[in-house]
């Protein structure tokens, strides 16, 4: 069994640091890794990816994160992603990385990831040309995520974005802005590997679960949804979900 600890959209700066410390360190007898579905920062300074470091760095289990929106809101996403780097943090960006946890490899690809709508209610990429600019990001971040977790040689697959990849997570938030809080190509980028869990954020008012049309087990952890330094789930058991401990 492997027990990943996730959350997302702590949105640190030097205002937080020391909130989910405590948590963070009874980590290690509750969970194998540590997965942040992105919104490190509030503004996406290196300053405050140092304190993000500061906080969520240094455990004694892997720490594996994507970037969010608000990480990319001073245009300084290279400098954040560096100083979490230097930190020993994994961040990943339409790549994988594959953790020997407890005998067995766990695969985590992750990207950002972008807007554009779910069924019936998408863009297309037709039109106008800042349309297909919209849409074509959209489907540039898909197609990495999709080799990322094609690429990733592991026993349990994991897909870690920001935005989400199924509307029924994002139930809660207005209907108006769901095209602003995921899009299906995530959805089908995940369903095209043989992907275990997704986990994403985004969704402050979303709820926390979900399916692909593949069946894939999809989980919102933005903190203002599970409300707790992290939820915990497993893989390579009889049930994706642990007791939800943290704080």
């Amino acid at each position: 069994m492997i027990r990943i600890a996730a959350v997302g959209d702590v949105h640190v700066d030097k205002d937080v640091v020391g909130r989910y410390r405590p948590a963070l360190e009874e980590l290690p007898d509750r969970a194998d890794a540590l997965l942040v579905a992105g919104d490190l920062t509030r503004h996406g300074t290196p300053e405050e990816a140092a304190c993000f470091a500061r906080e969520f760095g240094g455990l004694a289990v892997p720490v594996v994160v994507v970037l969010g929106n608000h990480d990319h809101q001073s245009d300084r996403q290279d400098e954040v992603a560096r100083v979490l780097t230097d930190a020993g943090i994994t961040v990943l960006e339409g790549t994988s990385t594959v953790l020997e946890i407890n005998g067995h490899r766990l695969g985590v690809a992750g990207t950002k990831g972008f807007g554009g709508g779910f069924s019936g209610a998408c863009a297309s990429n037709f039109g106008e040309r800042e349309m297909k600019d919209f849409v074509g990001t959209t489907e540039r971040y898909a197609a990495a995520l999709r080799t990322a977790l094609q690429s990733a040689e592991c026993d349990a697959l994991v897909a870690l974005t920001h935005y989400a990849p199924v509307p029924e997570t994002l139930v809660g938030e207005p209907l108006e802005i769901y095209a602003f809080l995921g899009c299906y190509q995530l959805g089908q980028a995940i369903d095209d590997a043989p992907t275990a869990l997704a986990l994403h954020g985004h969704a402050h008012h979303g709820s926390e679960r979900g399916r692909t049309p593949g069946g894939v087990p999809v989980r919102n952890v933005a903190h203002p949804v599970i409300k707790q330094a992290y939820n915990v789930y497993q893989l390579l058991s009889d049930t994706v979900d642990a007791q939800l401990v943290g704080a």
